[in-house]
């Protein structure tokens, strides 16, 4: 991956968070790392833990980031959020995977959330 590309990468999870941030979710953990995979954010609000994948891209020359997050991606965020969750998870918690994709097009700034983008019964 690019320097580019990570700069991007960082710039799409700061916005992603202070928008997440803004609607009353909580920030539990950035780049959770488990082996060489990691979540983007994990985030709280009342008794709902999701964890968020974060695409970003300047333009859509190569379709809408949330596109990117395929099977093969959600295997990955699924075996962390089971590490995560066995860690620090609660009784009684709801888990979910939302994907946030940031685009980027010169002074403006896209998001769009996609809430339980896929699913998976998640144990703490």
């Amino acid at each position: 991956m690019t320097n580019a590309n990570q700069a991007t990468g960082k710039a799409g999870e700061r916005y992603a968070e202070a928008w997440l941030v803004a609607r009353g979710w909580t920030v539990r953990a950035r780049r959770f790392r488990s082996g060489h995979r990691d979540l983007d954010l994990v985030v709280e609000r009342g008794d709902t833990i999701a964890f968020v994948e974060v695409k970003a891209r300047h333009g859509s020359r190569f379709g809408h980031p949330v596109e990117a997050v395929d099977w093969r991606k959600q295997r990955e965020l699924i075996r962390s959020a089971q590490v995560w969750a066995d860690r620090y998870g609660r009784t009684g918690q709801a888990f979910r995977f939302d994907v946030i994709g940031v685009l980027i097009e010169g002074h403006r700034t896209r998001i769009r959330h996609v809430e339980n983008a896929f699913a998976l019964a998640v144990r703490p």
